[in-house]
């Protein structure tokens, strides 16, 4: 590589550390748990050493079903019965009947007619918009929404508006603008996943109604949990059944491994088949995966009793956490975004966890705006109580440390 680039790129990457917004990976030796352990590589300060256990309060482990053993037997089994890898794409010879069982599972499980799965949840945005969506129409889509759905967005040739987060006199105002498009659709994450806000679906609804669009959402940070049978967003909005597209993963609650899916009306997902780039021309999903998310389905149709030791540990945490002096995003997400506002002291704050034995990462630029700096944290169904207090505990301790309380 010629000199000058690697000495700018050396420059970039300078910048981004004493900016203080260099982000560190850490090794996990462990599966997903409440607890996990790391590898000791770095300085002590912003690692623990090896072997420790840590309470892990930043995996998307929603319902506690990365390491499930009936997940893990259903991935050895669809291992064994049909082998590791598909070696190829979908419409030419990679499409097996586990894959078709869990489509017709997650379609039935979302309210929808049918759904198509991708190799990643960032692929099924992607490959969203550009099949269905022309010069002729519009895009309306909230100004926070996931990167995946913006690059999605992007690739198409649609006309495009922006509302404001969340606002639904906005959202009507683009609305109102985009009258004259051929076909119309209103595009937003169902929970946004730096703040844990929940969309506001069922006025979100009623407005795609008076104006004739139709109304799609990102379940990434929902399927599973949200609504009193976890079937989503819509279903705690009350309007489920009655979103048109829907997008998620299976890489959060749904087993937490990887993996993506669009659910819609049928001639929706057929014509997905034909045109949705990342579908045609990435290998499909693995069929351990597919076999071990039918397995998830199966207990999360079988009882609701992860999804409400979630929300029992999550209304305990955001009261404890409040109450031991930090401020939160209010709301009733197990994502619980406590706000430190400064990336230097966010990335303090999260090392001093680190050596309490709390594995929680700070959050800031580009990954939130400017100033916006926090520790986010996301409760899980594999919690118990004590797991919480310790970790409030050890906020407690950092947080007078460090000036914070």
């Amino acid at each position: 590589m010629p000199a000058d680039l690697i000495s700018h790129l050396k420059q970039e990457l300078q910048g981004v550390r004493e900016a203080g917004l260099f982000k560190s990976e850490r090794i996990i030796t462990t599966p997903q748990g409440a607890t996990v352990r790391i590898a000791g590589q770095g300085t002590p300060t912003l690692q623990a050493p090896d072997g420790r256990e840590l309470i892990n309060l930043c995996a998307n482990n929603y319902l506690g079903l990365s390491s499930h053993p009936r997940v893990i037997e259903a991935a050895h089994e669809a291992l064994r019965t049909h082998g590791y890898g598909m070696s190829s794409v979908r419409f030419i010879c990679g499409t097996q009947d586990v894959h078709k069982e869990l489509e017709a599972r997650l379609a039935r499980f979302l309210g929808t007619e049918d759904a198509i799965l991708y190799a990643a949840a960032f692929d099924a945005n992607g490959g969203l918009f550009e099949p269905l969506f022309g010069e002729a129409d519009a895009i309306i889509s909230d100004e926070l929404n996931h990167a995946s759905i913006i690059d999605g967005v992007r690739l198409s040739k649609a006309q495009r508006w922006r509302y404001k987060h969340n606002d639904m006199a906005d959202l009507e105002r683009c609305l109102q603008e985009a009258a004259s498009t051929r076909f119309k659709i209103v595009f937003s994450d169902g929970v946004f996943s730096m703040d844990g806000t929940v969309a506001q679906l069922d006025r979100m609804r009623a407005l795609c109604d008076q104006y004739g669009a139709l109304l799609g959402i990102d379940e990434c940070h929902a399927t599973g949990f949200m609504g009193t049978r976890g079937r989503g967003t819509h279903e705690h909005r009350g309007v489920f059944g009655k979103v048109d597209i829907i997008t998620g993963t299976l890489g959060k609650a749904l087993g937490g491994a990887s993996g993506g899916f669009t659910a819609a009306r049928r001639e929706v997902v057929e014509l997905l088949r034909q045109r949705s780039r990342p579908y045609l021309f990435s290998n499909t999903l693995m069929p351990a995966i597919a076999g071990a998310s039918v397995a998830v389905l199966d207990l999360l149709e079988a009882s609701t009793a992860l999804r409400d030791k979630l929300e029992a540990n999550t209304t305990w945490f955001r009261d404890a956490i409040v109450k031991a002096g930090f401020q939160i995003k209010p709301g009733t997400h197990p994502i619980v975004p406590i706000m430190v506002y400064d990336a230097v002291k966010a990335q303090a704050l999260s090392a001093r966890l680190l050596e309490l034995g709390v594995y929680a990462v700070g959050f800031f630029y580009p990954v939130v705006p400017k100033g916006q700096a926090r520790i986010r944290v996301q409760m899980s169904a594999v919690h118990e109580r004590e797991h919480l207090e310790r970790a409030v505990t050890a906020f407690a301790q950092a947080g007078q440390e460090l000036g914070l309380l």
